[in-house]
């Protein structure tokens, strides 16, 4: 966004780029706080794959959205809360609300996995925003995809055991926003992430299902990482 320009100008820009009824449908469906894809969400605009691209790019170009490339796909999310906060109010005003995102994942795996090397699902999912909250991460990337730890999360870290050095020395990325293919969001990815789900592994915080990428939270675990990280119970 061209900050440069006057306010009213960047208001009425900004309200065109929401207005196309296609944009517009895709907004909403992202209103939700997941990420989709582009394919995704030109079948949610009822438009051309070709024609939501163009779209998302001059939703991305506005500031209204930010994609996070991940593999062969290229997930988008709300650029920030306050583009929420204006749909939402649009939304009263429409007095339309946006229909919910309910996931056909099996329930043990969507509560808690393994994604390669890493945990996802709601566990991992509730994990990385709980880091955040605590102000564990600096975002290193225009994106935000991409983490360096504060101060702060390298004391948390090491107190619970994670060898920072190894996932450092590690030849891939070190942290990272990984988009989570069941809830939408992000869950920890990267070296830090691999290094993370061995400790809980070791401390039988979670054990492995043995016929599935599914992880099961021990008793223990659930007493470990609700006073640690302050989850939400009610999500599990």
């Amino acid at each position: 966004m061209d900050v440069s320009l006057d306010p009213d100008l960047k208001a009425s820009r900004l309200a065109a780029a929401i207005g196309e009824p296609p944009r517009a449908r895709m907004l909403y469906c992202l209103a939700d706080g997941r990420a989709r894809t582009s394919t995704e969400l030109a079948i949610v605009a009822e438009v051309a794959p070709s024609t939501a691209s163009g779209h998302l790019q001059l939703l991305a170009k506005h500031g209204l959205v930010k994609v996070f490339p991940q593999g062969k796909h290229r997930y988008y999310r709300l650029a920030g809360t306050e583009v929420c906060a204006a749909l939402e109010a649009l939304s009263v005003l429409a007095g339309s609300p946006a229909m919910p995102f309910v996931p056909n994942t099996p329930h043990r795996l969507r509560a808690a996995r393994s994604c390669y090397d890493h945990m996802a699902g709601v566990l991992g999912v509730a994990l990385h925003e709980r880091f955040l909250a605590k102000g564990w991460f600096a975002e290193v990337s225009a994106t935000g995809s991409a983490y360096e730890l504060t101060a702060e999360g390298t004391s948390a870290f090491a107190a619970l055991g994670v060898d920072l050095d190894t996932a450092r020395a590690s030849r891939r990325r070190f942290a990272f926003a990984c988009v989570d293919w069941s809830e939408r969001r992000p869950h920890l990815g990267g070296a830090l992430g691999a290094a993370l789900l061995r400790v809980v592994l070791e401390r039988r915080w979670v054990v492995r299902e043995l016929d599935s990428r599914a992880l099961t939270m021990t008793t223990v675990g659930r007493r470990e990482m609700f006073k640690r990280f302050e989850l939400d119970g009610s999500r599990f």
